[in-house]
């Protein structure tokens, strides 16, 4: 049996019933994003990137709120967004991983966690596919999406 096609799979839990509200949302979204922006690997790429942090948070919200309370409140282009950043790397998405997954079992109830994290994975191997696309590059699905979070050269 697979993990898609067991009954209590990730995606297939209901969000209400695992606990996902909009204030958890905000909260991990916002938890995420101040690891994120303290970490050494990603910190420099979303201080590039961002320059208006309140509307960031806001917009990711609208983007998880989408995601998994299906409200269809996220109005953005995220591939071609991260397509644009010349720097962004495979290495880059294991570590956005980690920590995503790291904070998600801090914040959240443990089926709330089993959903941001499942659908963070998908979310990663998507963006990776069409950047590798765009670029013209071999695919980045080479590299492990759920590696252990190190990006070398950059010292935890």
């Amino acid at each position: 049996m697979t993990v898609a096609s067991h009954p209590s799979s990730p995606t297939r839990i209901d969000p209400a019933a695992a606990g996902v509200t909009e204030a958890l949302i905000r909260a991990q979204v916002r938890a995420f994003y101040g690891k994120a922006r303290r970490d050494p690997a990603l910190g420099p790429i979303f201080d590039r990137a961002v320059t208006d942090w309140d509307y960031h948070l806001t917009k990711m919200c609208d983007f998880w709120s989408s995601v998994l309370l299906m409200t269809g409140r996220f109005r953005g282009a995220p591939m071609a967004v991260h397509a644009a950043l010349p720097t962004l790397r495979p290495a880059h998405f294991s570590r956005w991983l980690s920590l995503f997954e790291q904070t998600a079992h801090e914040v959240c109830p443990p089926d709330a966690a089993a959903l941001f994290i499942t659908r963070s994975r998908m979310i990663g191997q998507s963006l990776q596919r069409h950047i590798a696309d765009a670029r013209g590059e071999p695919a980045w699905m080479a590299g492990d999406i759920a590696g252990d979070g190190r990006v070398e050269g950059i010292p935890e």
